[in-house]
């Protein structure tokens, strides 16, 4: 084609002006190689937008997703910088996005965005269309010199001019209910994006056209990201109320806890129980089931962590009964299911803990003398046998020992195969300081810095740092 694209546009061309098939009398015949070159332009649009509705169909998350769409209208109207802005959830809107999500920038940074949420709502091109949205209202705004534009309110000028803007171009997202977005469930979208020129320019007819298209199916995108993360942000609430909400107090021992959830749910638990004369219960387990949604995992941990605290205070002086009992439970609720669990009963006075492991990591040891993990004997999981069963161990602790229960997440974060992941751990534990050792929250902290996520991904092995980790650690003094 004899026409050149600009670097920043690559692949969309300017607006060729249609030719009739037939001339009318008197007029000039339509230039030789016309129709061919509207027919590869008009071919080049639509494989463009086939590229850009491939790569944000790609996108995993909400925010990944607003950014992609950010770069695509960028690439599409060749602008170089951009923001989206979502509309705040109502009262009791479940679907909304969470505050993080509201506001997301392209080419800017936080301090830019801080900048441009100081223009007046009524200013800001975004905020208008937002604010305005409804029947007959403008679906978009397009400033082509800010600078010159004197109608506009002085503080959006200014800011302009900070961020070295010289002109913008706003159009509105939706996506209305009764459209499918992929789930089969209907959402509602509403949103404003704002792309910003360094210098006075505006999108053509064509770059417009273009980008509506690109944008009418962003916006279906978008909804179905913004369900998800609303749903998974009530998920990661009720996952928390159904672990401790604070640790107990008891003379003797001295307890901390960390727990770093999975996006998707997960199925860790963990529990510490004050127990009759003076005594402590210690927990940590994890379920998951193949094709599992996280809302039946949850559902899951729910019912153990309640049916473990129970058998806990009516047997839990026996460590293999009060499992015996958590087994039978998850037989009778879930036969499909199964579950790796550790209970322990403490008696801080006595330095003595009591302890029985269903195919859960052993506990560490941790003190001025060992470190070193606890004989917990080799079982299977819960629901795995026709009847589990095991011996209990027990556990003699001098006065300033730790003993701390973990989860498999915490292993995995190595990327290491089992025995040097348990290597790794007992070294980052053995190097803390006497003055770590001695704060239960410290220890856990410098063991999850010496451990740290994403190790796996960096040895190329298949971690990527977003496993749920729980700790759980008991000094005894």
């Amino acid at each position: 084609m004899s026409t050149s694209v600009p670097s920043n546009v690559a692949g969309i061309h300017p607006t060729i002006t249609p030719v009739p098939q037939t001339p009318p009398p008197g007029d000039s015949p339509a230039p030789p190689g016309a129709a061919p070159e509207r027919l590869a332009s008009w071919i080049s649009d639509l494989t463009a937008l086939h590229d850009l509705t491939e790569r944000l169909a790609r996108t995993s998350t909400l925010r990944d997703a607003l950014h992609e769409t950010l770069r695509a209208g960028a690439h599409l109207i060749g602008a170089r910088r951009g923001l989206i802005a979502l509309r705040p959830p109502a009262p009791g809107d479940r679907e909304g996005p969470t505050a993080p999500d509201r506001l997301t920038g392209y080419g800017l940074t936080p301090a830019d965005l801080g900048q441009l949420e100081t223009v007046p709502p009524a200013a800001a091109p975004h905020t208008r269309l937002l604010d305005g949205a409804g029947d007959g209202a403008a679906t978009e705004l397009t400033h082509p010199d800010l600078a010159a534009d004197d109608t506009l309110d002085p503080r959006l000028r200014d800011v302009a001019r900070l961020l070295g803007c010289a002109a913008g171009h706003a159009t509105l997202l939706t996506a209305e209910p009764g459209t499918s977005t992929g789930t089969g469930t209907a959402h509602r979208l509403l949103a404003a994006a704002l792309w910003l020129y360094d210098e006075a320019a505006e999108p053509d007819q064509r770059q417009r056209e273009l980008l509506t298209r690109y944008l009418r199916h962003a916006a279906q995108h978008l909804a179905h990201h913004a369900a998800l993360a609303a749903a998974r942000a009530e998920l990661a609430t009720l996952r928390e109320g159904l672990l401790p909400g604070r640790l107990p107090y008891l003379p003797g021992v001295t307890l901390a806890a960390h727990h770093r959830p999975q996006s998707a749910g997960g199925g860790d638990f963990y529990d510490a129980l004050a127990l009759p004369d003076g005594a402590l219960g210690l927990a940590i387990g994890s379920t998951a089931a193949a094709g599992d949604t996280g809302a039946a995992t949850v559902a899951a941990v729910g019912r153990l962590r309640a049916g473990l605290r129970a058998y806990a205070v009516m047997e839990g002086e026996d460590p293999v009964a009060v499992l015996s009992d958590l087994e039978l439970l998850l037989r009778l609720t879930e036969p499909a299911r199964s579950a790796t669990a550790l209970y322990g009963f403490a008696e801080p006075a006595a330095g003595k803990l009591v302890l029985a492991s269903a195919g859960h990591p052993p506990p560490l040891v941790v003190g001025e003398h060992r470190t070193e993990f606890a004989d917990t004997t080799l079982s299977a999981p819960l629901g795995m046998l026709a009847c589990w069963e095991a011996p209990s161990v027990e556990i003699d602790l001098a006065q300033g020992e730790t003993v701390l229960l973990y989860s498999a997440g915490l292993l995995h974060r190595t990327g290491e195969p089992r025995d040097r992941a348990f290597a790794r751990l007992q070294s980052a534990a053995r190097a803390a300081t006497p003055r770590v050792r001695a704060d239960p929250q410290a220890l856990i902290d410098h063991i999850l810095r010496a451990l740290p996520a994403g190790a796996a991904a960096e040895a190329g092995g298949p971690y990527d740092g977003r496993e749920e980790t729980v700790l759980l650690a008991a000094r005894f003094h």
